[in-house]
């Protein structure tokens, strides 16, 4: 049953730290700060005039060719390592863009530059860029304080959040007031491209209404931008109090399975102890034994010994006699060679003395023809 209790709160834990997170990792969807910025191309070094609008809580800079279109040209992301600072160097080269360049340097290891109209805007969006930058490290802070790898609170992200908002505010007043620098450039322009023609003042009164309404209508445009993400970041702000509420909770509750936790690993521990001792009792028993059966083992190994020592002058005796064994195979051979010389000589003299008898009885046989033929002689002398 406890084991059941304390898989069941944490799950319940795990579940609110998840919620904690999404809560504190997801993005507002608005933009914080909008306005005109001249970005630098990449490819052809070009400098061209982009809407950018940045979004606080992701680190998120997208831009567009004009305000008014609904489609997004590129996107910046940046994190809380990136570096973004004002440029000491005017990398635009006209001298009226002095002290309004800056850059980001993303995690991609890419660098972005920027100009805008006048040095209180570019340093309006420095410090608004750094103000996210703390957010987005409050907001990481506290995910990880929440998974037990940090020390955060997260009353830091709504500070970072108030900060960041306030940031916000007055550096949306330093880009309305260049907006309308850069305004009154653009209707001075036209003003005098008009005078170098024939005068008209119908003309001159039409477009300076025309450039006043489109200035009022930025205008409330930024109002209500502004007033929703003020009331975006209110409820932020009472999401992270939820986020709190529930982090309390689950801490209470982590706290209450951690004193179960105790109670289990004590229990547990006190059988390992009994189970200890009986397995301390079966270790003498086969100590006991394994002496045992090495005396056993000592005798078979002297029995073995002597056997082996028995075994090794049979060897040697059987060696001796497979010597003696090979010594009369060898006498004999000797003795059968011998035999078979003895009678082949005794062949040979025989054949030897075979041939003298058959010589002599030739030898016989012409005497006796010879003395036959001696009687005959003497026979015929004799008549």
């Amino acid at each position: 049953m406890a084991s059941n209790g304390a898989s069941t709160g944490a799950g319940g834990a795990q579940s609110s730290l998840e919620k904690i997170k999404r809560q504190l990792a997801s993005g507002s969807g608005k933009a914080l700060l909008q306005g005109p910025l001249l970005k630098r191309s990449e490819t052809l070094r070009k400098w061209n005039e982009r809407w950018v609008i940045l979004d606080p809580t992701t680190g998120r800079m997208e831009y567009k060719v004009r305000r008014n279109e609904p489609a997004v040209k590129g996107t910046i992301v940046f994190d809380a390592n990136s570096t973004i600072t004002l440029s000491p160097v005017n990398f635009h080269g006209l001298p009226r863009y002095d002290g309004c360049c800056f850059y980001i340097g993303t995690p991609s290891r890419r660098d972005y530059f920027f100009c805008a109209e006048t040095p209180g805007a570019a340093r309006a969006w420095v410090s608004t860029l750094q103000a996210t930058q703390m957010v987005l490290k409050a907001h990481k802070e506290a995910v990880n304080s929440l998974s037990g790898n940090g020390s955060a609170k997260l009353g830091t992200v709504a500070a970072a959040v108030a900060a960041a908002n306030s940031t916000a505010l007055e550096s949306s007043k330093e880009i309305e007031a260049a907006m309308q620098i850069s305004m009154r450039n653009a209707l001075g322009m036209i003003t005098n491209r008009i005078m170098d023609g024939p005068m008209d003042d119908f003309t001159i009164m039409k477009e300076t209404l025309r450039v006043k309404d489109e200035e009022l209508q930025n205008l409330a445009r930024d109002i209500r931008a502004r007033d929703s993400t003020i009331k975006e970041l209110a409820e932020k702000l009472s999401e992270t109090a939820d986020a709190a509420d529930a982090a309390a909770s689950a801490a209470h509750m982590m706290d209450e399975q951690r004193r179960i936790a105790s109670a289990e690993i004590e229990r547990l521990t006190k059988d390992c102890e009994k189970k200890l001792e009986s397995l301390k009792m079966k270790l003498k028993e086969s100590e006991d034994k394994v002496a045992a059966l090495s005396g056993e083992r000592d005798e078979i190994m002297k029995q073995r010994d002597s056997a082996l020592q028995e075994a090794q002058l049979l060897r040697s005796e059987l060696g001796k006699a497979r010597e003696r064994s090979v010594i009369l195979e060898a006498a004999v051979v000797r003795a059968e060679e011998k035999a078979r010389v003895a009678e082949a000589d005794a062949n040979s003299r025989k054949r030897e003395v075979q041939e003298k008898e058959s010589a002599a009885a030739k030898e016989k046989q012409e005497l006796l023809a010879y003395v036959n033929m001696l009687q005959a002689q003497l026979q015929r002398f004799t008549v």
